[in-house]
């Protein structure tokens, strides 16, 4: 599909009159595989994980789809088996957070901060049906979501009309240097093999502007090293809180803020996890 026009980092802060025609600017509404980098690209080229050499070619698959030149084969299985449970997916989670509070809470502060910094909008990177990207437009930011999903992109379009919802791939964003505000990655990275999460972050810190904030949400649990376990949908990872944070670290991010709280009666008996941290503003900020 034809791409929108991309905004340009040109220096400085972007505009802070960020609108729909903006968000259409910075997120081009192009399809996973447009996203994806050619070989020679320095783009990273997984996505919530990747498992192995990316194909360097389209290549077709058992059910019949086409694989994106240079995506690693654990991206199409991934998107496969959130392709296969969309509908299922919106229908469990599409209110969830009406009975999360402390989720709700840590939302709002991220959206707050956000708004408060004026640098750019909010991309909900691993959207699903886009219920989250909702609620961050409800909070008063402006927010666009991108998924792997084709069948969740098009239940959040459906379901939100008059918001922006585009395929992508986490680590290969079709968006410019410095050009967001906030990134939300809510419960979206956990499929990501451990391996790869500082792919993952050097390219959120890319498209960061200074002073930008990523809030995630993810499992937790107290071993030092991720931990394996079997999610519905796909396998998934968590992570102890202050592992995760000393990778957003390395990876140039400081900590603002983490939530831990403990399962509640019907959910995975996990601990749920909220981690808040900043892209420096400062000149000489680590890279």
């Amino acid at each position: 599909m034809a791409q929108a026009a991309r905004v340009t980092n040109s220096g400085g802060r972007p505009s802070t009159a960020v609108d729909a025609t903006s968000i259409d600017q910075i997120a081009g509404r192009s399809s996973a595989a447009d996203a994806v980098p050619l070989e020679g690209s320095d783009r990273h080229s997984s996505d919530r994980g990747e498992a192995g050499p990316a194909q360097r070619r389209a290549v077709g698959t058992d059910d019949g789809t086409v694989r994106a030149v240079t995506e690693p084969a654990v991206v199409h299985d991934i998107r496969a088996a959130y392709d296969a449970v969309a509908p299922r997916y919106a229908e469990l989670f599409s209110n969830v957070l009406e009975t999360l509070p402390m989720e709700r809470a840590m939302l709002a502060a991220f959206a707050e901060l956000v708004r408060a910094h004026d640098a750019g909008p909010v991309a909900d990177v691993g959207c699903g049906p886009g219920h989250v990207t909702a609620h961050l437009h409800a909070l008063g930011a402006t927010a666009f979501g991108i998924d792997l999903s084709s069948e969740m992109v098009a239940l959040a379009r459906r379901a939100h009309p008059d918001l922006r919802f585009d395929e992508g791939s986490m680590t290969a964003l079709d968006v410019d240097d410095g050009v967001l505000g906030g990134i939300l990655a809510f419960y979206s990275v956990i499929h990501t093999p451990p391996q790869h999460v500082p792919a993952v972050f050097a390219e959120f810190r890319r498209v960061l502007a200074p002073g930008g904030h990523l809030l995630l949400g993810f499992f937790a649990g107290d071993d030092p090293l991720p931990q394996e376990f079997d999610h519905k949908v796909t396998l998934a990872y968590r992570w102890s809180p202050g592992s995760l944070a000393e990778s957003a670290r390395q990876a140039g991010f400081v900590e603002v803020a983490r939530l831990v709280r403990e399962p509640r009666e019907g959910e995975r008996q996990f601990q749920q996890a909220q981690l808040l941290v900043r892209k420096p503003e400062e000149p000489g900020a680590p890279r």
